[in-house]
This record gives structure tokens, sequence and C-alpha cells, in this order.
């Protein structure tokens, strides 16, 4: 049988396939073998930090990678059950190369690996996950099995780094003087499961916490026998909403499968917009730090561009400086690095930190949200409410055959209403408002693997945004 082709499902950021169609053991060892050859020694690293999800694939899948690796020489560390922030977490805090096995939120017959330098630094199409991907694949296909002849095999060195994982969150969020809250969890079968109890609860040995979870799901089942562990389709929140009504909860919290999203409800069980939270946590983490001694005026904020206008607005006002960028996650990672920022944030519920080394963690999030909520005495509703300025759409995806075509009609539709443009990522066209009507924007991206257009708006009101909306979707799809 032909070796599988990996540029089928070595994506840009990471490795997402079926199983055992796609990845397979001999793939995972090769891809381990490969990242050794192209990353860890290149980078001078004596081994890699290996962890994974709650799929059934995952253990046998990690193993083999630990194989590849160690068959050239280096050492693996293998944590065993992690979310994809605690994988970040022992990659940053060991200083080594990390694989995370986890496909996040896809069905059960998929798997995948995640991979980051030492400092949880991303290794994506362009830093790295290229030459992985070529140099495994002519591994598969001359049938090598064993690294090059000469090499000492590592060593395999299993080490639990949950514990250490949430004592290091506790260390950035204190929660310990915060009124009592009731918090509803839906951890989705997934690793919040696995995390929660530990951050939050007692199960790592730390203090309790004057937060009383409400566990929705918390066994950890790759099959997702509720439902998908994806947030960001609203069915997916239905049980969870329900559940802070039915509770008379303070919030809700659901996460994806490898807990590194983190979605919030209020206490009526409305979803708070992930924007919302962004400049939430953004003017936390700038008070922080001039409260530390910085100038604002230094302190930058990473969002990007179909994060809500507030977002930005909201940083201005607090004297700090807003860096937009594409979406994605190894852009707004790379931008971090590149501004030293002290947080990013994703309409998609990525939440960056510097004190993270500039990776994603929903649960830290999580905590800042707990946080601001516990030391005051307004419900969620009302404090989020001065984040949430605007009419949103949300994302709507349309099946196109001409996207150029298409968008181009969309740049002389609102060029025709006086709205100014960028191509950042995809086109974003602006209308300040004025007297030809109120503020909106709207940004039209391509997707990188479908035949689709992606479709974001906001307005200063819901009708505007529903209009702008409308009229934008007739002509995507032909309609107008």
């Amino acid at each position: 049988m032909p070796a599988p082709q990996l540029t089928d499902f070595v994506k840009a950021y990471d490795v997402r396939g079926l199983v055992p169609e796609q990845l397979n053991v001999d793939v995972a060892w090769a891809l381990g073998a490969a990242f050794a050859l192209e990353v860890v020694i290149p980078d001078g690293a004596p081994g890699v930090v290996i962890g994974h999800d709650m799929r059934p694939s995952s253990p046998e899948l990690s193993r083999a990678f630990a194989a590849g690796v160690t068959a050239h020489g280096l050492d693996a560390t293998v944590v065993g059950l992690c979310s994809t922030d605690g994988l970040y977490y022992a990659s940053g805090a060991l200083d080594l190369p990390g694989a995370m096995f986890t496909a996040s939120h896809n069905p059960a017959q998929y798997n995948g690996i995640k991979l980051c330098r030492a400092g949880a630094r991303p290794v994506g199409q362009d830093s790295g996950l290229g030459q992985v991907r070529d140099t495994a694949q002519g591994l598969l296909d001359s049938g090598t099995s064993a690294g090059p002849r000469g090499t000492t095999r590592g060593s395999v060195v299993e080490r639990d780094v949950l514990a250490d994982y949430a004592r290091f969150l506790r260390g950035l969020v204190d929660l310990s003087a915060i009124r009592p809250l009731t918090v509803v969890v839906d951890a989705g079968n997934g690793m919040g499961g696995h995390t929660v109890p530990a951050v939050l609860g007692t199960q790592a040995g730390l203090p309790a916490l004057p937060v009383e979870v409400i566990p929705l799901y918390f066994e950890l089942d790759g099959t997702f026998p509720h439902h998908e562990a994806n947030p960001l389709e609203p069915e997916n929140l239905r049980d969870l909403q329900r559940a802070v009504v039915q509770h008379g909860a303070d919030l809700g919290l659901a996460f994806d499968g490898d807990a590194d999203r983190c979605f919030v409800v209020d206490e009526h069980g409305d979803p708070v917009s992930p924007s919302a939270v962004t400049a939430l946590v953004a003017t936390r983490e700038i008070a922080r730090k001039v409260a530390a001694g910085a100038s604002a005026a230094d302190i930058a904020v990473v969002y990007n561009v179909i994060s809500s206008a507030a977002v930005p607005e909201i940083i201005a006002e607090q004297g700090a400086r807003g860096v937009r960028t594409r979406v994605g996650h190894s852009f707004i990672k790379a931008e971090m690095a590149r501004e030293q920022a002290v947080f990013g944030g994703e309409h998609s519920a990525h939440y960056y930190f510097r004190d993270f080394w500039f990776a994603d963690t929903g649960m830290l999030a999580a905590m800042h949200v707990l946080a601001a909520l516990g030391e005051q005495a307004e419900p969620l509703s009302r404090l989020t409410a001065a984040y949430s300025r605007y009419a949103a759409s949300g994302e709507i995806n349309s099946t196109v055959t001409d996207a150029p075509a298409a968008t181009a009609k969309v740049r002389e539709w609102a060029a025709a209403r006086g709205a100014q443009f960028d191509d950042l990522d995809g086109l974003t066209a602006t209308h300040g408002g004025d007297d030809n009507g109120p503020m909106w924007w709207l940004n039209l991206r391509a997707s990188n693997t479908e035949p689709l257009l992606r479709l974001n708006v906001e307005a200063a009101d819901a009708d505007t945004m529903t209009r702008v909306r409308d009229d934008v979707l007739a002509l995507v799809r032909g309609e107008g």
C-alpha cells in the first residue's frame, strides 16, 4: 500500500487527518523523526516534550512520534494527557520544542499534531512545518524505520505537569479574594474536564477558591457523545446556556476539545462576544502593567481584522497601542513577539498572553473574566455591556465559484457608499459614519482550503448591520 500523501492533511499551521487512513503510527513516527531532523536538532534542543488529548488514537500516535524523536538521539519528555495550552506551558517551562496530539474540535475519526519550538514558539508552513512534511514524506516513501546509523537512541521520560500548570496560572491571576461565584463549565468531553478541576478546584493539591464549578460533560471521551466540542457553533452552547439559567449561575464557560479556546455566556445564558472578552482582558492587562510602572503608551495589544471596532477604541482609551493583524494564530503570535505585546485576542476565542510565552490559553482568559466579575458587584451582563458597543453579524460563509469577481462587486458597492478600504486580510471596507448614515465595516476573506468567502459585518446599530449584511450577501451569492 502506498504511503499517505502528507500534503493532503499537513495544513498551514498543524497536522489534521483521518485515523488511520491518513494519520497512523507509521506517519506519526516519520513526523517525529522529521521534526527531530528539521527543527529540534538545528535549534540545538536536547529533546521534545509530547502531550496528547483524550482521543482513543492519541496515546498510540504520541508514542510512535516519541519513537521517531528518540531514534535520532533526542530525549522525549512525555506529559501524557493535557490541554494544548498545558503543552505550551510545558514547552515554555522546560524550554523544549513540543508536540501536542489533538484534532481540537474535529470529529472523533480525526486526530492531529500541533508543533512548537522551545518556548511555545509556533511551527507553521513558513516556519518549519513544510520541511517537516517533506522530510517525513521521504522517510515514508523510502520505508525508513530507524534513525541514522551510529546514533544513540534517546530516552523516554514520563512527567506530569498538570499541578505545575495550574499553579503557574494561579500565579498570573489571583482569584483567592474575589466574591463567591458559581460557574457552569461545559468541557464537551474534552480536555477542559482534565484541567478545570486542577486550576479552579483542588484536584492538583492547590487551595480551594471561592468558585463553585458545576460540571457538564467532564468525562474524557474522544467520541464526543453529547455534542461537538466546538463552542463556535451556537447549537453546541445550548446545554450550557440552559444549565446557567437553571442553576442561577453567575456565568458559564465552554471549552473546545483541546481546551485552548474558551467561550463565555452571562448569567442570562447569552453569549458574550469574544471581542468583548478581548477588550475586557486587554483593559486588565494594560492596567496591571501600568500599575507595575510601565507607560501605557509603550504597551501593545494585538487584535485581528474581524475583531469588533470596540477593541481598538477601548485599547486607545486606556492610552495603549492597538496592533491589527491578519486572522490566524501564526500571525497573532508573530506580531505579539515582534511588538512584545502584553495580550492578543481573536474573535474565534483564542487569547494570547506575553506572560504565557505569547501562546494562547483559554483557561487564563477565563480566569481574567472570573476575576473581573468577582472583584465587583455587578452581574456579567452589565460588566460586559461596556465592551459590547456595536451590532455584529458573526462570520457567514458563502460557497462561490469566482471569489475575486464576487469581491470586486462588493468593493464597487462599498465604494459607491463612500467606504475606505484596506487589504491586510481579504477586503475590509469601513464607512466611518457621516451624513450618509451610521458607522459600519465589513470584511470579506477567501478560505485557504475551500471555495468559500467569509463575511463579517459590524455596525453602529442592528438595522444598519442587517442592511449591509443582506446587501453584501446578495452580491456574493449572485442574487443582487
